[in-house]
């Protein structure tokens, strides 16, 4: 546990919340798995650096994805803690302590026999505004793998599915009047707030299915108006739509637009991540992660948020979010379980080394 933890209480005094920190962080870590006898790569896109790092030279192809950059937080919460069986610090849990066990998983990897896996380590430094510059840059020229896994925490369960993404910009428009005589106007906000009612409403709205009990939908942003005495001739609304795997973005758009005369505008889409949970990958890692622990069969479930296993989705590589064990990301009081760090780091091991032995035995069926 010594080395995984050193790590980690490193990686947390990195202030990963801007571009300048988040690249030096990467620069460290290319030092760290230099230091263990790797041969680690970085990359760069618009300012952005991305890290590589292979082991094994098989063509089952792991891939181990993982984020240094941070929501922001005070000073103090850069300055790692140890309580009990606790650490604290911003990113402690999201997700340096994935970081920290991925880097030292695959320096450990190194020695070992993976037959016919090759195993690579992927850091980025954006994933907490979007992933657009790194895991969508690395995806789309070709860093791909067979399976994928985002180290985002998940109490050591797996979070195989995910919501979808639709954000957009609703433009409406209304007539100028004076506030005193409202009737004589139409009030492009009122517009607005009656759409948004109409789309709770839709049918897409109200469906659910084993794993949520619906899409989510938020109304993010209202945009109108210059004074009391005007009655606002524009207006425009965001949403946030976070939608189920069995729905599409085209479907939903059609009956947006079926109850409203705004001009839509997409800001941000994508696809859900929808893995099926008999994919030998994920019944192999459900092994491992009982076989390593000792204990019942993890939670499985699906995320409302969304994480850079999209990125790998959109090419038809199966990618899970699989990480430790904490609580309170984007909090003040943000911890990692000490314990659950290790462990999580020996399962990614056992993982590595059954991953194309054709060891999927084990079976788990949805509760």
């Amino acid at each position: 546990m010594g080395q995984t933890l050193e790590l980690l209480e490193t990686l947390i005094q990195f202030e990963g919340s801007n571009l300048g920190n988040a690249n030096d962080t990467i620069d460290f870590c290319k030092e760290w798995l230099e230091s263990n006898g790797l041969h680690p790569e970085i990359i760069t896109n618009q300012g952005y650096k991305m890290l590589v790092c292979t082991v094994g030279n098989g063509k089952n192809r792991l891939i181990f994805n993982g984020h240094v950059d941070v929501v922001s937080g005070q000073p103090e919460q850069f300055e790692p803690k140890i309580k009990g069986d606790k650490i604290y610090g911003r990113g402690s849990v999201d997700m340096k302590a994935g970081v920290s066990a991925m880097m030292n998983a695959v320096s450990e990897l190194q020695n070992k026999d993976l037959g016919e896996t090759s195993v690579q380590l992927q850091l980025v430094t954006d994933e907490e505004i979007g992933g657009i510059y790194c895991s969508s840059y690395l995806t789309d020229h070709g860093y791909l793998g067979d399976f994928v896994i985002c180290g985002e925490p998940t109490q050591l369960g797996i979070g195989y599915k995910a919501k979808g993404i639709l954000q957009a910009d609703l433009h409406f428009t209304g007539k100028a009047a004076h506030g005193s005589r409202p009737w004589e106007g139409e009030n492009a906000i009122v517009k607005a707030y009656k759409a948004y009612e109409a789309i709770l409403d839709l049918p897409f709205a109200k469906e659910s299915d084993d794993l949520y009990d619906g899409p989510s939908i938020n109304l993010a942003q209202i945009k109108g108006g210059e004074a009391y005495n005007v009655v606002p001739d524009a207006c425009e609304m965001s949403i946030d739509i976070r939608y189920l795997p069995k729905q599409s973005k085209e479907s939903i758009l059609k009956e947006i637009q079926s109850v409203t005369d705004a001009d839509i505008e997409i800001h941000h889409a994508s696809i859900p991540v929808d893995n099926d949970i008999n994919d030998p990958h994920i019944q192999l890692l459900l092994s491992s992660i009982e076989q390593t622990t000792g204990e019942p069969p993890p939670k499985v479930f699906g995320q409302h948020g969304y994480a850079d296993t999209g990125y790998f989705m959109k090419h038809g590589v199966p990618a899970i979010e699989f990480g430790p064990s904490g609580a309170n990301w984007h909090g003040d009081d943000e911890y990692a379980d000490i314990q659950s760090v290790d462990t999580y780091k020996d399962i990614l091991v056992d993982f590595a080394q059954r991953f194309s032995d054709g060891d999927t035995t084990f079976a788990r069926e949805m509760e």
